[in-house]
């Protein structure tokens, strides 16, 4: 299970960089295509200072790279970091849907009992 290969220091990663609007649409948009920072900066209504910041955000928890390209850094999505992450989502969604087939087999255990 991926939960068990992570650590909470991970785990707390990742949750931290989907937990803002601005981090999920830069992760929309390098998934994409790449971005320098200073291309980031002016999508956004914010300072490049800002958008650095978000970026090292998602950037420690592997969900993009930056690479020094001249005078720019270039952002990209991390595919191994980005599959990490949809591996855990699946795993949560899998405990829920245990969960609620338990619900649905107690509650038809009931009805057959009345």
């Amino acid at each position: 299970m991926v939960v068990d290969q992570l650590s909470d220091a991970e785990l707390d990663r990742l949750f931290q960089a989907f937990a803002d609007t601005t981090r999920r649409d830069i992760m929309r948009r390098v998934t994409v295509g790449e971005y320098s920072v200073t291309g980031l900066a002016a999508l956004y209504a914010m300072s490049f200072a800002a958008v650095q910041k978000h970026v090292a955000v998602l950037e420690r928890a592997s969900l993009v790279t930056k690479e020094k390209r001249g005078r720019e850094q270039i952002v990209r999505g991390n595919h191994d970091g980005l599959e990490k992450a949809r591996r855990l989502l699946d795993e949560y969604e899998a405990i829920w849907r245990q969960r609620v087939a338990r619900i649905a087999d107690i509650l038809a255990e009931e009805l057959t009992e009345e």
